[in-house]
């Protein structure tokens, strides 16, 4: 940060944001929600129990439910795809991890970041067994995923380009706005829990293609969950930590964006602008892979036949997927010219079963991987690729794709995100448990409590 940048956060006054969001969050009442908001809303957690439930194998989840059970504690939370109950805590920590663990979960290009993923495993560890009726869970929700995107507007651009990982740092406040909500804090001791997840929020992308991104998002919704319920016990903290000097803001950007992080977004609400991923990768491959899609269905190629590939992106993803050769799984899911082959060539990749060290080390595979050359564009489109091939034959062919643009028609929405639940639920729990737990998410609002979503997801 320059030391005009410093000067400027500390000497000028700064618009009360902590107690604004605050707020903000704590005000959401079901009967005042749109009703494509509260479908949103709907699509979110089924997309989240999607993604959670088909990782709930992975390494990572295994491990850190060992650390759990060899700590013990009072097993009051369920872990996803299993019947094993940890505490609040440990659950909020685990499931937060194992729904992020697939680089398979929504995205939101306000915050730069993966919105749903802390919001709701805070909800449902701090939920279970509490009597929460869906309506509720449905508010709470809203106010977390809300807050999270305001916060990540907040602190735009600098605070991502610098190398935080916003699903983890703005994410700690929409996780504890939620909880703050859930709880029924007021706004004073809700500003409190507020400061407590400030002085814990972490996260750097220097970490993607690791078990630590996803360790991001389980942290993120433990500490929601914490300060929320430390601040209804009295312990204290800033209720400003947001805009004061040495603050959140201060300290972790050289922005401080207050209009267009507190005023009206420009859709009424942040989660219309909310975007499903339908490739199990990194939100900034998709429209490269989109477009290789495009060009292999419309002019069927041999990735032989493909003498040199120019794909366009924003500078902003060099940053973040641009591992030139990556040699596992995890590293694939963070590499545009691999996942760009894997495009071109005919890998499935909506399927979980892509992104292995198989396939990253394929010989085919990583001399078309070679032949992209990134050519990063300034001021372009977040979420925006054009891909160009040259062809041994000579012929060139084009295709441009914008990964950023929500889809307008809900309901179709709404089709596409039940069609990925099951082919990703079913494998784990069964049809039978799939079809149950989808019909009682599709009628979310009307459930008196929502500890049944958590048996239907258990094996």
């Amino acid at each position: 940060m320059t030391n005009a940048a410093t000067a400027r956060l500390v000497t000028e006054p700064l618009a009360p944001a902590t107690a604004t969001l605050v707020q903000q969050a704590l005000a959401y009442r079901f009967a005042e929600l749109p009703a494509d908001v509260v479908e949103l809303a709907r699509q979110c957690v089924l997309d989240w129990f999607a993604v959670t439930l088909a990782a709930c194998d992975d390494p990572l989840v295994k491990i850190l439910t060992d650390e759990a059970l060899e700590d013990g504690g009072k097993p009051l939370a369920t872990l996803i795809g299993t019947s094993t109950r940890v505490g609040r805590l440990q659950a909020a920590l685990i499931n937060g991890a194992m729904s992020h663990a697939l680089d398979y979960d929504d995205v939101n290009l306000t915050m730069t970041g993966h919105p749903t993923v802390t919001v709701v495993a805070t909800l449902l560890a701090a939920a279970e067994g509490q009597k929460v009726s869906g309506r509720r869970f449905i508010e709470a929700f809203v106010a977390g995923y809300e807050t999270v995107c305001r916060v990540g507007t907040l602190v735009a651009p600098s605070h991502y380009t610098t190398g935080f990982h916003a699903t983890a740092t703005a994410g700690v406040f929409g996780a504890t706005a939620a909880a703050a909500h859930l709880l029924g804090l007021d706004a004073e001791r809700a500003a409190t829990a507020m400061g407590i997840a400030a002085t814990q929020a972490a996260g750097l992308k220097s970490l993607f293609g690791t078990m630590c991104k996803p360790l991001h998002a389980g942290m993120a919704a433990r500490t929601g969950l914490a300060a929320a319920r430390m601040a209804a016990r009295g312990f204290t903290a800033r209720g400003d930590i947001l805009e004061c000097a040495q603050g959140f803001a201060a300290t972790h950007s050289q922005d401080f964006n207050g209009p267009a992080a507190l005023g009206e977004p420009p859709q009424g609400f942040h989660i219309r602008n909310n975007l499903f991923k339908y490739h199990a990768a990194c939100y900034l491959t998709h429209a490269p892979m989109e477009c290789g899609k495009y060009l292999r269905l419309n002019d069927p190629i041999e990735p032989d036949a493909v003498r040199r590939i120019r794909l366009k992106v924003d500078r902003g993803a060099d940053k973040v997927c641009n591992i030139p050769a990556p040699t596992t799984g995890l590293e694939a899911k963070f590499s545009l010219k691999l996942t760009t082959a894997f495009a071109l060539a005919g890998v499935d990749t909506a399927s979980l079963d892509a992104y292995s060290a198989a396939n990253a080390n394929d010989p085919r595979l990583m001399r078309l991987r070679d032949k992209v050359d990134i050519d990063f564009q300034n001021d372009w489109p977040h979420a925006r690729a054009e891909l160009e091939l040259d062809l041994v034959d000579g012929r060139k062919l084009r295709a441009e794709h914008d990964s950023g643009l929500p889809e307008r028609d809900v309901v179709l929405q709404g089709r596409k995100v039940a069609a990925k639940f099951h082919a990703l639920a079913e494998p784990v729990i069964g049809k039978a448990k799939a079809d149950r737990l989808a019909a009682d998410i599709g009628k979310l609002d009307a459930m008196a409590e929502i500890d049944p979503l958590l048996l239907h997801a258990a094996r």
